[in-house]
């Protein structure tokens, strides 16, 4: 059997063009027969002539069919299998309760589940044009709770060119996660696309689905055939700007925060919008929602719905959710909060006594009737203790790892000081470097601008070491400083029910032994009322009076850092922060860029978590409203301290620790720095984690950038830094700090930085908060009652002086206030246990790079090393502020863990 080919013979160099569909050609020499040609046929052309899915093609006015011998057939054709791995989904298309269950069932039997195309990454070789993709369905070939799997053959035709892309076309009316689609069948190999991506219905969205494969390309080097294609997977994701988002979408656009408030709801949740020049804050994802209907209240921000939207990409596939820690902070915020509302039913009872806090741990809190009790006990098994099938559920909480060790640990000074350096918030103890402390506020609106804390004082304090002076020479006087941050805001603080602010800091003293004694601390309250300014300093005493004088500064102090820490070392620096690098990413880099596939994991579910952030924590009247001390100004607090302090170039760790003065440069150090304190854990282990993200991250930009001149030049990386400074934080757009982006050196800087806030910044700020805040009185949110020292009543005093001890516990948070956030903390601080760790595995466009796998298993032996750092440091008797009796060792960047809460575990990304 032989079978026809067309050959132009006027050609002397010929060239073969694919088709990849039969085409019926007449009347060839003059006849009047037909010849079908088929996708192995090969046509060389030099004139044009009209095809399907062409623009145009060469050939020529004589055309002869010449003979191929089915064997010749048989070898320039090559059969691929390829193979598509889907993820189960509940509410996808394996829902047993849904309609579309039963069509989509039926397209599976037909064999049409998936339409496939493959892209080729190469030209035409005389018309310069992409080649006609080939196509061919899929079908569903084996089925389990994992995963399911479909496959197609398709014949790829001699001469295709290597393959640089996949169209997915999903015939279902449900969405498909897609895990990975592999072809097998070349001689190189498998070739594999790795998706982890949902893959909307046709029904919703007629554009079809493109994946690249895991090589990656800077923009110069982009094959031919693909061009087109990366310009246009761009192109879509960035959108209009304009309609409502849909659920399946996968659009990244830019918004400010008009969506925290609820004023349609009630006009005392109006909420001023963040973002713009009177509130400078980053910016969110662009959801489209209606403006609110209250108009002539607030027409500047949006409705308030039950789920607010975010790239499909960025959620997380649904079987997943069922034990990702999202999934359970969402149970959490939804179910327990409100039924601990209804346990509890006066909002503002407090604590009797100190035995009442420990029994949150014994005896727990009866919870009322609940449809959703199965559902808690499943999901929440750390917090809802059941005990038989009689009772109801009680909501009973493990004692934090800090109280189980020693359950006087938050009553001790040593502890107070040690947690600055090793504790929750340990970025924010600077060095005392001008005497006196002064405030930077105006005086003639907050009053003197000295610091009530005298140089007497603090040598009495430090007992004959040294003068100030000294002190401040040899680097031994650290301060914890609220007071210019807070002070603005106090006076509308104070108007509301249930909660006080003062300006704050608090000083200590280096000593000899490398921990951090506290010294004092100052409170202020600004001219109110027409009231004088009022500040006063508290010491360590031996008096009963200031002792509890000295326990409520602290709660105060406390709360402040608590809330610094929230709303600032955690919420802003970290998820606010990250939100338009990500956003930037999808809308400027390709898929196929290799710093797009650098960043892809360090940015995995940021955007959902902070979703749900706007939805329950952050909302007004949400969690960080109702239960720290600024209240209804929490976040609007966030907003003064990105407009004071953030700077993208502070946000690296060892320039953070220049800043505040807790590190020089010292090119014989280690790290490159020398630190002020020597035995501070949160940088010791910090700049180990850092060094090694460095190296990482400049064996992998070696890889793809020779030269400093292939920065300058990607149009895609310049555009995705100039949007990160002038759209995502445009607020900040003409500040001097920005870093340029001419070199090797600027890019490996500015990704450092933004992989060590994604994952070892926020790990140091994350996963301790149960450890550290589970014990409530060790870090109040709140202080809801004003120093017994400030204006007070001869009624007031008298109470203070007869039983101080009510008076501590009245400015602790009320028991609704406390567990609430104990049992939000809880899973705060829990890695799931599908938790993906820095350095664990490998992604696959890393691995098939040889270089790049090579750069990875360096990084990740730096890991290793870093794990057994950590705990040979942990068992160092002369690191006090890691080890001693009944201490908490400090493994907040020990870079694997278990899961649950456990004090450890670096993940790539804000995941939680």
């Amino acid at each position: 059997m032989i079978t026809p080919q067309i050959q132009v013979t006027n050609s002397s160099s010929p060239t073969y063009l694919i088709f990849n569909k039969p085409i019926t050609t007449t009347s060839l020499h003059g006849g009047g027969g037909s010849i079908s040609i088929y996708p192995s046929f090969r046509v060389r052309t030099s004139r044009p002539i009209s095809f399907p899915n062409h623009r145009r093609c060469n050939t020529s006015k004589r055309i002869k069919a010449v003979a191929m011998t089915e064997e010749e057939n048989k070898k320039s054709i090559m059969k691929v299998k390829a193979t598509i791995r889907v993820q189960p989904t509940v509410g996808g298309i394996f829902s047993e309760m849904a309609i579309e269950r039963g069509l989509d069932d039926i397209t599976d039997l037909f064999g049409k589940s998936l339409l496939l195309e493959l892209v080729s990454s190469t030209l035409h070789q005389t018309t310069a044009l992409e080649k006609e993709t080939i196509s061919g369905y899929a079908h569903r070939t084996d089925q389990s709770a994992e995963e399911v799997k479909y496959e197609a053959e398709l014949v790829v035709p001699p001469g295709f060119g290597e393959i640089g892309a996949i169209f997915v076309e999903n015939e279902h009316r449900r969405e498909m996660f897609i895990k990975d689609i592999v072809l097998d069948g070349f001689e190189t190999g498998p070739l594999r696309f790795s998706c982890d991506s949902w893959v909307h219905s046709k029904f919703d969205n007629p554009v079809k689905r493109l994946f690249f494969t895991n090589k990656s390309y800077l923009p110069s080097e982009t094959p031919e055939g693909l061009k087109r294609l990366r310009g246009e997977e761009l192109e879509l994701l960035r959108g209009n700007g304009h309609g409502e988002r849909k659920t399946f979408d996968r659009i990244y656009d830019y918004d400010v925060y008009n969506d925290l408030g609820d004023p349609d709801n009630d006009i005392q949740l109006k909420r001023p919008v963040l973002g713009g020049k009177h509130n400078p804050y980053p910016r969110r994802c662009r959801t489209g929602r209606p403006r609110s209907k209250a108009d002539n209240i607030d027409p500047l921000s949006e409705e308030r719905s039950s789920s607010i939207y975010v790239p499909r990409d960025e959620s997380f596939s649904e079987v997943k959710q069922l034990t990702f820690s999202a999934k359970t902070v969402y149970s959490v915020l939804h179910a327990v909060v409100p039924a601990v509302q209804m346990a509890i039913v006066d909002r503002d009872l407090g604590f009797e006594l100190f035995s009442h806090i420990d029994d949150l741990f014994h005896e727990g809190i009866g919870l009322p009737p609940s449809k959703n009790k199965g559902v808690l006990r499943n999901m929440l098994p750390r917090l809802i203790k059941f005990i038989n099938e009689t009772q109801d559920d009680l909501l009973r909480f493990e004692p934090p790892a800090p109280m189980d060790r020693d359950r006087f640990f938050w009553f001790r000074d040593e502890e107070f000081g040690r947690q600055t350096l090793a504790g929750l918030n340990p970025c924010c103890i600077q060095l005392v470097t001008e005497w006196p402390l002064k405030s930077k506020l105006d005086p003639n609106v907050y009053g003197p601008a000295e610091s009530a804390i005298t140089k007497e004082l603090v040598e009495k304090e430090i007992r004959g070491f040294c003068t100030v002076e000294e002190a401040i020479q040899a680097k031994k006087l650290f301060v914890l400083d609220y007071h210019d941050l807070l002070l603005p805001v106090v006076e509308q603080v104070r108007e509301l029910q249930g909660t006080t602010l003062y300006g704050s800091r608090a000083l200590f003293f280096l000593t000899p032994e490398g921990t951090l004694r506290p010294l004092a601390i100052e409170l202020v309250r600004p001219p109110i009322n027409g009231k004088p300014q009022w500040k006063q300093v508290y010491s360590p005493t031996w008096h009963s009076t200031g002792v509890w004088l000295w326990r409520l500064a602290k709660a105060h102090l406390l709360a402040h850092d608590s809330g610094y820490h929230q709303l600032v070392s955690h919420w802003l620096r970290t998820h606010c922060c990250t939100e338009p690098y990500i956003i930037a990413t999808n809308r400027q880099l390709s898929a196929m860029h290799p710093i797009y596939r650098l960043l892809n994991p360090h940015f995995r579910y940021t955007m959902e978590i902070n979703a749900l952030a706007r939805e329950a924590l952050i909302n007004a009247d949400g969690i960080i409203e109702t239960s720290f001390t600024p209240k209804k100004y929490s976040i609007l607090l966030s907003s003064i301290a990105y407009d004071k302090h953030w700077q993208f170039n502070l946000q690296s760790l060892p320039n953070d620790l220049i800043h505040r003065g807790m590190a020089v440069k010292d090119d014989n150090a280690p790290h490159g720095l020398r630190l002020t304190i020597e035995d501070y854990p949160y940088a010791n282990d910090g700049l180990i984690l850092w060094d090694a993200l460095k190296g990482w991250i400049t064996d992998y930009v070696d890889r793809y950038y020779s030269d400093s001149d292939l920065v300058r030049s990607d149009e895609e990386l310049q555009a995705w830094w100039h949007e990160i400074k002038n759209v995502g934080h445009g607020d900040k757009k003409d500040e001097p700090w920005w870093p340029l982006l001419n070199t090797k050196e600027d890019l490996v800087q500015i990704l450092t930085t933004i992989v060590w806030i994604a994952s070892g910044h926020h790990a140091a700020v994350n996963f301790g908060q149960y450890d550290y805040a589970g014990y409530f009185p060790n870090r109040p949110t709140i202080a809801r009652k004003k120093m017994p020292t400030e204006d007070p009543t001869e009624e007031e005093w008298e109470e203070f002086m007869e039983k101080p001890e009510m008076a501590l516990l009245k400015c602790f948070p009320s028991q609704i206030q406390a567990t609430t956030v104990m049992a939000v903390l809880d899973i705060l601080s829990s890695h799931s246990p599908e938790e993906e760790y820095l350095g664990e595995s490998i992604e696959p466009s890393w691995e098939e790079d040889p270089i790049v796998k090579g750069a990875f298993e360096k990084f990740k032996g730096k890991l290793l090393e870093l794990e057994g750092e950590i705990d040979r440091r942990n068992a160092d008797r002369q690191r006090k502020n890691r080890n001693g009796a009944g201490m908490l060792p400090y493994q907040l960047l020990k870079p694997v863990s278990e899961p649950g809460v456990t004090g450890k575990g670096v993940p790539y990304s804000i995941s939680i």
